[in-house]
């Protein structure tokens, strides 16, 4: 007898609701196939059991009403056309807002994005274009001689700045009178390419903060130091690490700054060596190198990094620790001015033999191009050549304050 013998038997579900198990035997060929069905659905089915009276017991529910609106609001709604609709609408328009999401891409908040590196080239044409005129009238450009000393100095002293160039080197002065503004947007932009170059980070720093330290400022505030060199403390740095041939020299120092014995403070060295430059132009001692080279600023950058140069050369050979920081700069500072041309010299040589040893070849220092402004790339491709070339014009650093004055320590 061929045919199938089905076994029913009602119990009592999930949450009361009658369950109803059944067993097919299919006993074709004498085998028996068994079929568990929960509900009268078999497992991958689903079907509509009819009663005699020709009502539906169940009808049959979508999977997806089921997913998105839970099992037991399936149910009450009797899987009416109308309601299955109306779940297909909200599913589809929900799948239209997540499409949409998928398009849109984060957006960095702008005050939260690292600002632009900027030049030495860049800073200088905003003190250039900036009204110095109260600040000009405080600086003290030249020593003040009377009676002999005057006469001596007239005979047998350097001679005098061409007058040409009386207001570049007074506006040098100038900025040395400015201090960090924190409301001025290159003043930010030089504290933070500072801090960026030298720590290799690729994004911004807070203000204030011990981070700081790091780069070998005395404080949470860099502001604090630079009393006796204003903002010309942070141009000097800023030239240091943006010009791509002080780079290498400006990272050696650094890295030495953070030695375990002979560490110093980075920054704060650096505001010393801006000092003892700032006194040699006042002493007319860089006058007959500015007269060479028809230019001022060029000649103090350049007096200042081969004065930190000096110092890194002394420091490093002589194994110094900073108990020896007010010996060694009185030092360098003596032997700066006295044989100015002399230690130009060995900057010039210094850099020279650096270009000898890397050749052509492309070193990670020559991608601090990429870095630059556009501002300062424009102006890069009319300064190569020459070292007077790579320099920018003057068209207008600060009145150190009295008890200042020949000081040979860590200001």
């Amino acid at each position: 007898m061929e045919g199938d013998i089905i076994l029913a038997a009602n119990t009592e579900g999930l949450n009361g609701l009658p369950q109803e198990c059944k067993q097919t035997v299919d006993l074709t060929n004498g085998h028996s196939n068994h079929k568990p069905e929960m509900n009268g659905v078999a497992p991958g089915h689903a079907i509509i059991k009819e009663h005699a009276n020709g009502n539906s017991l169940h009808k049959p529910v979508p999977i997806s009403a089921l997913k998105q609106n839970g099992l037991l609001q399936s149910l009450a709604a009797g899987g009416d056309q109308p309601r299955t609709e109306e779940v297909n609408s909200e599913v589809e328009r929900a799948r239209e807002e997540w499409d949409a999401l998928e398009s849109i891409q984060p957006v960095l908040p702008e005050e939260l994005a690292p600002s632009l590196l900027i030049s030495f080239n860049e800073a200088l044409q905003h003190f250039q274009t900036t009204d110095l005129a109260d600040l000009l009238k405080n600086i003290q450009p030249t020593i003040r001689r009377t009676g002999l000393a005057a006469i001596t100095h007239f005979l047998f002293g350097p001679p005098r700045l061409h007058k040409e160039l009386l207001e570049e080197r007074d506006l040098v002065f100038a900025i040395a009178q400015c201090s960090l503004d924190n409301g001025q947007p290159v003043h930010m932009r030089v504290l933070q390419t500072i801090y960026r170059k030298l720590t290799g980070n690729r994004n911004d720093c807070p203000r204030f903060g011990p981070h700081w330290e790091n780069v070998g400022f005395q404080g949470t505030d860099p502001s604090t130091d630079l009393r006796g060199t204003g903002f010309l403390g942070l141009m000097h740095t800023l030239y240091l690490v943006m010009d791509p041939e002080t780079l290498p020299l400006a990272r050696d120092i650094y890295k030495l700054s953070q030695h375990p014995v002979q560490n110093f403070p980075f920054s704060v060295m650096s505001i010393n060596m801006t000092r003892i430059a700032l006194h040699a132009l006042r002493e007319e001692v860089l006058s007959k190198e500015c007269n060479r080279r028809q230019q001022v600023v060029g000649v103090i950058n350049d007096f200042y990094a081969a004065t930190f140069l000096h110092l890194f050369q002394l420091w490093k050979s002589e194994q110094k620790t900073i108990s020896d920081s007010g010996y060694v700069l009185k030092e360098v500072e003596i032997f700066a001015k006295k044989n100015p041309k002399q230690i130009l010299r060995r900057l010039e040589t210094f850099l020279k033999e650096r270009r000898t040893r890397i050749g052509h070849r492309a070193s990670p220092d020559s991608l601090s191009h990429s870095n630059r402004s556009p501002t300062d790339r424009g102006s890069s491709l009319e300064t190569q050549g020459t070292k007077e070339g790579k320099e920018m014009n003057f068209t207008g650093v600060c009145e150190l304050p009295a008890e200042m004055e020949g000081e040979a320590r860590l200001i």
